[in-house]
């Protein structure tokens, strides 16, 4: 295993920012005394909602430009300044679903594609739903779709798909929650 004290941070510079990440790298001396630039791109933290109303798992269905897909995915969204995971889980929830969680709770938190990110992901279940108000953001085009509770994790794994669908289905599933 790589000790961290082998490593010396020359400097880290940050070459553009567009308001949704900022991009960058470090040039690092490795081990061997080599110097490295290492790029990465640096975003907030994101919460992953797995919630349950009447035996279904909530999901939405969105296009996602970056890939130029229809998802069928969990729903999630940036975390704000000053909330816990489980705070902007029950927010996102009730602002993209229009369901309004009586608790919720974290199932794990890690950070994501460490080669090239900095990005912290949470993984909340969600439970006790009741209807209330959706409040989607501009550019936030959804719809609200179920899937029955036995046929989530199928679901989550059929493609198109994606790594926080997979990762959330698969925690509530091994906890014992779907």
């Amino acid at each position: 295993m790589s000790d961290p004290d082998e490593w010396t941070l020359q400097e880290s510079v940050a070459e553009y920012e567009t308001g949704w990440y900022t991009g960058g790298y470090d040039l690092l001396t490795q081990p061997d005394g080599s110097e490295k630039r290492y790029y990465w791109a640096e975003l907030p933290d994101a919460v992953v909602v797995v919630a349950v109303v009447d035996d279904k798992v909530l999901f939405v269905e969105q296009y996602r430009p970056a890939i130029r897909e229809t998802h069928l995915e969990l729903p999630a969204g940036i975390v704000e300044d000053g909330e816990s995971f489980t705070t902007a889980g029950a927010r996102e929830l009730r602002e993209e679903t229009g369901f309004d969680p009586a608790g919720v709770s974290l199932l794990q938190e890690f950070w994501c594609s460490t080669g090239v990110l900095r990005h912290r992901r949470g993984i909340v279940f969600a439970e006790g739903l009741e209807p209330a108000e959706r409040e989607l953001d501009s550019n936030e085009f959804l719809t609200v779709r179920t899937v029955p509770v036995d046929e989530a994790l199928d679901r989550a794994r059929a493609q198109p798909t994606n790594d926080a669908t997979v990762e959330g289905v698969l925690l509530a599933k091994e906890e014992g929650l779907l």
